[in-house]
């Protein structure tokens, strides 16, 4: 039962056929007498869908591109319609494509809850590989005391964890090919359910020796500083650098980069400063090697939530690990904020 679940989720890699004969000029293609039950190819068909690119659904399901070409291929030729059609923006789906799109999506959903909630999970005896999405600043966070109990309680659990751009998640959970995602990430898309873990604010961080002495510094201070700055697309951080610039806070940045962790290394080995979530700050600061300031303005606070689809709420391996995350890291909520079931 395992292995059917997991094959809905993430389709066996697609078998190399010949390749059909081309139609000829004035022919028309006949439908396939053979019904199309293949998992594989409606599962692709719903990622071209959702993608509109074949080199994105082929990324997005591990596979080369010539076998998604392949598959494409063979869905035209039994449904008789070339169900997306290349365009400047993309691959366009068909009015044909349109109306299987709905129904299929429904279908997969229903035998995907069907199938989860015949399968029992017991952590101690269960082999899975759980795909997880969050940035590095999260990862530094998440992963080691993570890792400690699983190996602990479920010694046969594996993460394989990526970092999804924000704007994909959504899509990237509701096919499946990611489990679950964690951090700061607003609004993932329709389908989405959320949890908040813990609430989060952001503070100024120097290295100890930095010649900046003040223990509360001022907005002069701060300007006259030059800055490292860690800009994520698979994170909401973004609000922070925009707030910024309303406030017309805008230092000198002598590097912009794309991860998170490797900035705090800069700022250690240098005098550059950083404007850096708190959780991470501390998690860096373990060896003193730090001077974390408070900020002399407001800055937008940072809810970090567990985010999943609702196709896979009954999954009961999601929900073991889901329960798992929650009590390991789920704080007590700050007064006077609410904690969002839903995004």
């Amino acid at each position: 039962m395992n292995h059917l679940l997991q094959a809905l989720a993430n389709p066996m890699p697609l078998m190399s056929e010949p390749a059909s004969p081309p139609v000829r000029e004035g022919k028309t293609a006949t439908r396939s007498s053979a019904p199309l039950a293949d998992l594989n190819l409606l599962h692709v068909f719903l990622v071209i869908s959702e993608l509109q690119s074949l080199t994105a659904a082929a990324e997005r399901l591990g596979l080369t591109q010539p076998a998604i070409s392949h598959a494409l291929r063979r869905l035209r030729t039994s449904l008789d319609d070339p169900l997306f059609v290349r365009t400047p923006s993309g691959m366009a789906p068909t009015d044909a494509a349109r109306q299987l799109g709905g129904p299929l999506t429904q279908a997969f959903g229903i035998i995907s809850q069907a199938l989860q909630q015949l399968t029992r999970f017991d952590p101690s005896t269960a082999e899975r590989v759980f795909k997880v999405s969050m940035s590095d600043m999260a990862e530094s966070h998440f992963l080691p005391p993570l890792l400690s109990r699983l190996a602990d309680t479920a010694p046969g659990i594996a993460l394989e964890v990526s970092c999804i751009p924000a704007q994909d998640l959504g899509a990237a959970m509701r096919a499946g090919t990611i489990d679950l995602a964690l951090g700061f990430i607003p609004g993932p898309g329709a389908g989405c359910m959320s949890e908040t873990l813990f609430w989060d604010d952001y503070v100024f961080m120097v290295r100890a020796g930095h010649p900046l002495r003040k223990r509360v510094p001022t907005r002069e201070d701060l300007a006259r500083l030059r800055y490292v700055v860690a800009d994520s697309n698979s994170t909401g951080h973004r609000v922070a650098t925009a707030r910024l610039e309303a406030l017309q806070f805008n230092p000198k940045v002598v590097a912009r980069l794309p991860h998170f962790i490797v900035a705090s290394q800069i700022v250690q080995r240098t005098d550059l400063a950083i404007v850096f979530p708190r959780s991470v700050a501390e998690c860096q600061n373990r060896g003193r090697a730090f001077r974390i300031l408070p900020l002399p303005f407001t800055l937008p606070r940072i809810e970090v939530q567990l985010h999943w689809h609702e196709r896979f709420s009954t999954d009961p391996g999601l929900a073991w690990l889901r329960t798992l995350i929650l009590s390991s890291f789920r704080q007590p909520e700050p007064e006077g904020l609410s904690n969002r079931t839903a995004g």
